[in-house]
């Protein structure tokens, strides 16, 4: 029975979903006893081929998030509660070994720092070939191949010289679009990117935008953006994410979201990082404050002592997400419905 119970659950899955996070609690317990509740009650679908940006300021539980999908969290942080669900199977039922099948192969992670993401002590080509080996035998013929085709597919071309070398040899950029071209090794169906952009400059952040969306064009894989940047996500996402102490505060189609954004701290976002080509003109207006102590949560709303709009039932009642028209889900009380952006008026 319990059987015919899991199938009838899983034919409820949408077709075109790879992945649905459904209620996902990940709390790190302190050795003081205190309880972060760094991801609390996410939840989110990534469809077949698309994009979704999930951005917010440190802290927020984006990384949390990702690591939580890949069951990487490191101690003392434990996932508590929800479903992972990738492919109609929920990761958090796996064994360590089904888990590890799953990584590399079918969801890759590109790790924010590339300097970390390598063994110094081996080649570029040496680490290409390790990455393949880990999941499936080949003849070195086979795997050169496969490494040629996913460094051209980053833009990479001089790929004989560039195999030959070791890390240290290339500049941040240069390191981390190679790192996008190893996570693409057996073409996963998941690729997500954890700030891969964090630390570059503007240029080479641009340029590591490019990388990731021939990639997508290429391999017509689904992605998950994770970032802190509106510049980011605005160049490459379908649906926006965006998270704030643990919980998300807003989700909608990007278009949306960037012209006519509903909750507070997304105008606050935007006003502070602007779109990447508006950078050099456009004064910047940051986010009053800081972000909240996870440990002590202000009473009511999280991001109320931050809010220009703040009303009195802000400061007693914690808002829940809701939808407020189709595809469009807000966590406020007061959701802004007459505000729209200066920025990238195009964008309609």
């Amino acid at each position: 029975m319990k059987q015919n119970a899991d199938v009838k659950k899983q034919q409820t899955v949408q077709p075109d979903v790879l992945l649905e996070v459904k209620d996902l609690k990940t709390y790190f317990y302190m050795p003081s006893g205190a309880v972060v509740k760094a991801v609390d009650g996410v939840n989110f679908t990534v469809k077949k081929g698309s994009v979704l940006g999930i951005i917010g300021e440190s802290g927020s539980g984006k990384s949390v998030t990702s690591r939580s999908i890949m069951r990487i969290v490191d101690e003392p942080g434990k996932i508590v509660g929800g479903e992972i669900n990738f492919k109609n199977r929920n990761l958090l039922k796996l064994s360590e070994k089904e888990m590890s099948r799953i990584r590399g192969s079918q969801i890759s992670l590109i790790f924010q720092d590339p300097t970390t993401s390598f063994n110094p002590y081996m080649t570029i080509g040496e680490q290409l070939i390790e990455a393949y080996l880990v999941h499936k035998k080949a003849s070195k013929e086979e795997i050169k191949q496969r490494c040629i085709e996913v460094l051209k597919m980053v833009g990479i071309s001089n790929h004989e010289e560039i195999m030959k070398k070791y890390p240290c040899e290339f500049s941040a950029g240069f390191r981390q679009r190679i790192f996008i071209a190893m996570s693409m090794i057996f073409k996963p169906d998941l690729l997500i990117a954890d700030e891969p952009t964090t630390s570059l400059g503007i240029t080479i952040q641009a340029e590591i935008i490019e990388a990731l969306i021939d990639v997508k064009k290429e391999a017509g894989n689904s992605v998950i953006i994770i970032t802190h940047d509106f510049g980011v996500v605005s160049q490459f996402s379908d649906d926006i994410f965006v998270m704030y102490a643990g919980r998300c505060v807003e989700s909608s189609p990007k278009k949306k979201l960037l012209l006519y954004p509903r909750h507070p701290y997304t105008v606050g976002l935007i006003r502070s990082v602007p779109l990447l080509e508006a950078r050099k003109t456009k004064r910047l207006k940051s986010i009053k404050g800081f972000p909240p102590d996870m440990v002590n949560l202000p009473k009511g709303c999280a991001f109320s002592p931050r809010c220009e709009f703040v009303q009195p039932k802000c400061l007693e009642e914690q808002p829940m997400l809701r939808e407020i028209e189709e595809g469009r889900m807000v966590a406020c009380h007061y959701p802004l419905m007459d505000y729209r952006t200066s920025d990238d008026t195009t964008l309609e």
